[in-house]
């Protein structure tokens, strides 16, 4: 089965103008040549610490950032040589669900009228159809019906967060971008909206670029989890796998910081020391050398790829190659 989504070698740059006459003294290096895909019915969860590129990431595949560099395949086509026109059709393949769900939704428009817009825009429907499909979409996100002729105040949080996942529904994508969807909702809220993404998953066959920083929530979403460092991708597993065999230091340090629901339960914890570099200046060689426990001569001149360890499982590491794995299961 063709991937719905393919990304090689990413990058977005951003310049940094300083002194009277704005001139560019360097650049912002947000993205820094990711690759990945998404299958259909596919779930990939982009995770790391504020700052490390992912939302950049979700927002530079729709195009409301442009790509410095890199390819961005929706399906057969690539979407980085779309000129204006050319863009708008294929932006209905691709939606996305944004962070806040109150500033995401004009406050002016009625719910109804919210996701009836994308309908009107690219002619899908109109008239008794329109109204149809929009009641038809409320009743999908469990809202009722009458829901229809309310302004975006007159619901809760979680509330208006499926009024924005009925707007995403409405031109029957193939990929939704969901930018930490979640992350402003009480806790018992979040799990009725990720059950919810989960259930129109399954019907609808949709596949999911879910941007996180909780690991709580991408252990419960995810079918494969990306973890990123200062705009590169440092490990990629299917979601059990990485769970359980963590192999980058990074990556080991997340999961041993999450917090464990039992007050018996004793972890040893991987302290990262210092602060995150500024992308702006990477450091040279790997960009995490200047925090990792594990840090070698070589680390901090070469910059390590990534490397398949295991069956779907990368690495970016010195520590964690093949050989070196292979050795240490010998010893």
């Amino acid at each position: 089965m063709a991937d719905v989504l393919r990304v090689e070698n990413l990058k977005k740059l951003f310049p940094v103008r300083r002194g009277v006459l704005q001139r560019v003294a360097g650049h912002v290096r947000a993205v820094d040549g990711v690759s990945f895909s998404i299958a259909a019915g596919e779930t990939l969860c982009l995770v790391g610490e504020s700052g490390c590129g992912k939302s950049t990431v979700g927002k530079t595949i729709l195009r409301l950032q442009e790509p410095t560099a890199g390819q961005i395949w929706l399906g057969d086509t690539e979407v980085t040589r779309l000129d204006e026109e050319q863009m708008r059709v294929h932006r209905r393949q691709v939606q996305m669900v944004f962070q806040d769900p109150y500033s995401s939704l004009n406050p002016r428009m009625r719910a109804g009228e919210i996701i009836a817009e994308p309908l009107e825009n690219f002619g899908i429907a109109e008239g008794a159809e329109k109204d149809r499909q929009v009641l038809a979409l409320l009743e999908k996100v469990g809202l009722r019906k009458d829901a229809a002729q309310r302004f975006p105040f007159e619901f809760s949080g979680g509330q208006r967060q499926r009024l924005g996942i009925a707007r995403a529904l409405a031109l029957n994508p193939r990929l939704i971008v969901a930018d930490e969807p979640v992350s402003a909702l009480d806790v018992s809220v979040q799990a009725q909206v990720l059950n919810l993404l989960m259930d129109l998953q399954e019907e609808f066959g949709l596949s999911y670029l879910f941007v996180s920083h909780d690991l709580a929530v991408v252990e419960h979403i995810g079918h494969r989890i990306a973890v990123m460092y200062l705009g590169r991708i440092v490990e990629l597993a299917p979601r059990d796998r990485i769970f359980a065999q963590p192999q980058h230091p990074y990556t080991e340090a997340l999961m041993a910081a999450a917090p464990i629901a039992d007050p018996r339960a004793r972890s040893a914890r991987l302290v990262i020391e210092g602060d995150v570099p500024s992308p702006m200046n990477p450091p040279p060689g790997c960009h995490f050398h200047t925090r990792c426990p594990y840090a070698e001569a070589r680390c901090k001149v070469e910059d390590p790829p990534l490397q398949e360890i295991a069956p779907g499982h990368v690495v970016a590491c010195h520590l964690r190659t093949p050989a070196k794995l292979a050795s240490a299961a010998l010893a």
